[in-house]
């Protein structure tokens, strides 16, 4: 009898569900979806206004399944505007801009986090407050600047004065003051190493995921610069795609599928970019509370 009383389990305890738990994670589920879709649908339907005619952008109600006229208002746009042209002059100013400000920022960001220097503390107050300067307020002093430099109607107005970014220099001291070790680079003096080898072959490697989320904000902010290359650029053949794009609106009669049709294709180049480095922007973005826990 005692026997068959110990073979009995006991039963199985099993919690019961917590309903209002699960609920709450669809709810969000559906939040986040719902934001995400809202978010992209301005892209989807400039893709859906890109396949269409211009008449049937107002018609009501409205369209929303794209239609056969893609490769149809892309040839329209390539008559009415130097579109290929544009596009590289988009590329040569965004990446001439990123390369200089990722080469310049990081190195004053090294200055600034591993040097010790007279008037250190006052150039990086100064810095900052440099920050806080709008730069609409700006673009009269910078237009009368280029004027006396003989830059306008050049790229080189664009590009000068861009090499350098107060918020990147910000971004990478504050990143190599908690990633790179100074006994790291005590190390490599003691080993012969010069300042710039230093920097090159130690710091750099190290703080690639910062340098990432920094191309990528630059490159960004340059591709969709319309302002500056407005002030600075007279000739239409130098005109970027944000100034080349604006000169397809009309004040009458807008071709709204080649414009769109445009724009679309200027948005691919920002999406790849991001897709490439998305990694590394979040890396980049999450390093610094990761490191300071």
């Amino acid at each position: 009898m005692s026997e068959t009383i110990s073979s009995v389990k006991p039963t199985e305890y099993h919690p019961p569900i917590r309903i209002g738990r699960i609920l709450r994670r669809s709810l969000i589920y559906i939040a986040v979806t719902f934001g995400a879709l809202l978010c992209l649908f301005p892209f989807y339907w400039m893709f859906v206004v890109a396949t269409r005619t211009s008449g049937e952008v107002f018609s009501f109600p409205p369209i929303i399944i794209p239609g056969r006229l893609l490769f149809e208002n892309i040839q329209n746009l390539l008559k009415m505007a130097p579109f290929i042209r544009s596009y590289g002059n988009s590329l040569y100013y965004a990446l001439a801009v990123t390369t200089l400000t990722l080469f310049f920022d990081s190195l004053a960001g090294f200055a600034f986090a591993k040097y010790k220097f007279p008037g250190q503390n006052f150039l990086f107050g100064f810095l900052l407050a440099t920050m806080m300067v709008p730069g609409a307020v700006m673009i009269i002093p910078w237009f009368v600047e280029m004027k006396f430099f003989n830059w306008l109607d050049s790229y080189k107005a664009l590009i000068i004065p861009g090499a350098v970014d107060a918020f990147g220099i910000f971004w990478m001291r504050q990143f190599i003051m908690d990633a790179v070790p100074t006994e790291l680079i005590d190390a490599a003096r003691i080993d012969g190493a010069h300042d710039f080898g230093i920097y090159y072959r130690i710091v750099v490697p190290i703080i690639s995921p910062a340098l990432g989320a920094l191309a990528i904000l630059i490159f960004m902010g340059c591709w969709n610069n319309l302002i500056s290359p407005m002030i600075i650029l007279s000739t239409p053949e130098k005109f970027p795609l944000t100034v080349t794009l604006r000169t397809l609106v009309g004040i009458r009669l807008t071709d709204y599928g080649a414009l769109m049709s445009g724009t679309f294709l200027s948005v691919l180049p920002i999406v790849v970019v991001f897709l490439l480095g998305a990694r590394r922007f979040i890396s980049g973005i999450t390093a610094g509370s990761i490191q300071g826990m």
